[in-house]
């Protein structure tokens, strides 16, 4: 019998990430705005209904443009390496890559990304950071690619890939989570024989990935939010994690449940908007 599969394209990864960015940009505004509010006013929902009703609805995609210019350089870059790799090894080889292979993988892939998707990374949250300073001191960036242009004219190529460090680590252990670990969970989900290729397998797989995600990405996020945020009070990376650690492990673990509330719908849905591109748009392969 002549079975025909679907191979993902290239640029497939970062298309999923982008219309799942388009999704879950409102949670990641009012999260920064939550972050960055002097005293307690608000909660989540109370924010969104504070910024829909100064702003408008529009006001909940400000910065969406530095927020797609990220996926189209960080998620295209780590899924491109990940899957052409996965990919080829699997042309070659019998059977599916083993665990340990997938988590190396993920972790180049991830960390390639990260540190081409630095620049943009960093325009974002400027951009975001920007609605909250008074006037006279705002950057005023039209979109991302102006905020590029303007941080290369007038701070250096340097400056554009300050915290590349920070993103290559981060962009590591997400890609692990996500990508390494949503391989697997599918691979053991259908290895049951219970379930099918369908979208309740991606949406139970990429549930769990997004899961391990969060839960490997916590640590190095309270270390970056503790260095972006703080003024001079740490030596460098490794004093910062001295610090941290005088605090018990449950620092390393601070805000959990928010970043779970971001990063598995994302999760869940680039995998989702990805087995449907890789099902109606993928490269035939006929076997």
């Amino acid at each position: 019998t002549m079975s025909e599969k679907r191979m993902s394209r290239w640029y497939f990864g970062g298309l999923a990430s982008s219309a799942a960015a388009c999704c879950t940009h409102p949670l990641d505004l009012i999260k920064v705005h939550l972050q960055t509010q002097q005293e307690v006013k608000r909660r989540m929902v109370g924010m969104a209904i504070h910024v829909v009703k100064t702003d408008g609805v529009l006001a909940l995609y400000n910065g969406l443009s530095a927020s797609l210019c990220r996926q189209m350089s960080y998620s295209l870059t780590r899924f491109a390496i990940y899957e052409t790799v996965r990919d080829m090894m699997g042309s070659t080889s019998q059977g599916p890559m083993p665990f340990y292979q997938k988590v190396m993988l993920g972790a180049f892939g991830g960390f390639t990304g990260g540190f081409v998707g630095t620049p943009a990374d960093m325009v974002n949250v400027r951009m975001q950071n920007d609605m909250k300073l008074p006037p006279e001191l705002r950057r005023n960036y039209k979109h991302a690619i102006d905020g590029l242009f303007r941080v290369f004219r007038e701070e250096g190529v340097r400056r554009l890939f300050s915290g590349a460090t920070m993103a290559s680590s981060r962009g590591a252990m997400v890609t692990v989570g996500q990508l390494a670990c949503y391989d697997q969970a599918k691979q053991l989900v259908l290895g049951t024989g219970m379930m099918g290729d369908n979208i309740l397998t991606h949406f139970l797989s990429s549930f769990i990935a997004g899961g391990c995600a969060t839960f490997l990405c916590q640590p190095l996020d309270v270390l970056k939010t503790r260095l972006m945020s703080s003024k001079g009070e740490y030596t460098g990376v490794s004093h910062c994690l001295r610090e941290t650690a005088k605090l018990g492990p449950l620092a390393f673990y601070k805000g959990l449940v928010p970043a779970g509330i971001r990063l598995i719908p994302h999760t869940v849905l680039t995998f989702v908007f990805l087995e449907q591109l890789k099902k109606y748009f993928g490269i035939r392969i006929i076997s």
